[in-house]
């Protein structure tokens, strides 16, 4: 599929075809995430994923969304509190293959990323939530390069999450994701899409002059 049909085709779905997606076809989605960025390239994600039985446990900390157990398989991201886990490989390959000047760059990048570590818990937070997001994006277009269908969900309980799969507490869980086939007509590119915001409406070039927002007692007439 063109990339620009992928961003312009793809929808959330929730109704999915009873076809399971196989083994090799998932670490086929996860090898092209693999290649999302992220701060200091540190790749602070993991997807836990959910298949057959065990979507009944998801959808109980997702608050009952029936999506969840018709989805051939849902992925949960989490995100890393710590961000020096993966920080001397990723340096030392930097470093030998030249994005580093030299030993004491990579010492001085080490340093900041230690910096980081040792933020309070909400900037170590924003930190993974952010990068893990960019890879959960990914994730769905290359799903739906290869006609899989997904949803991204905010709805669930975080510390059930924890508790049903026993994710460490040192996991921020940032988002799910559910993955299928869609059934019939479910994904169909020629209806209309719901409303997106034109882009001149919110690039603002040069300087943040935001269009003017509706007031309740407008809205309200």
């Amino acid at each position: 599929m063109e990339f620009d049909d992928v961003i312009h085709t793809r929808r959330s779905v929730h109704q999915y075809s009873d076809a399971d997606i196989d083994e090799e076809t998932l670490y086929d989605l996860f090898e092209d995430v693999r290649f999302a960025p992220s701060s200091f390239n540190l790749q602070p994600w993991e997807f836990l994923v959910v298949r057959g039985d065990d979507l009944d446990r998801l959808q109980s900390v997702a608050y009952g969304q029936e999506h969840v157990t018709d989805a051939a398989a849902a992925v949960v991201v989490l995100g890393t509190l710590d961000p020096s886990d993966h920080a001397e490989r990723v340096t030392r390959d930097l470093l030998e293959k030249g994005y580093l000047p030299d030993e004491e760059a990579a010492e001085a990048r080490l340093d900041s990323v230690e910096g980081l570590a040792n933020a309070d818990e909400e900037t170590r937070r924003v930190w993974t939530v952010q990068s893990c997001t960019l890879a959960t994006m990914a994730l769905m277009h290359a799903a739906w390069n290869r006609g899989i269908a997904s949803c991204p969900m905010g709805g669930y309980d975080a510390d059930a999450v924890h508790e049903e799969f026993d994710v460490p507490a040192d996991y921020e869980p940032v988002c799910l994701v559910t993955l299928g086939y869609p059934e019939d007509e479910a994904a169909d590119i020629e209806r209309p899409r719901k409303f997106r915001r034109p882009a001149d409406e919110f690039v603002h070039l040069d300087g943040f002059d935001p269009v003017a927002r509706e007031s309740p007692a407008t809205a309200d007439d």
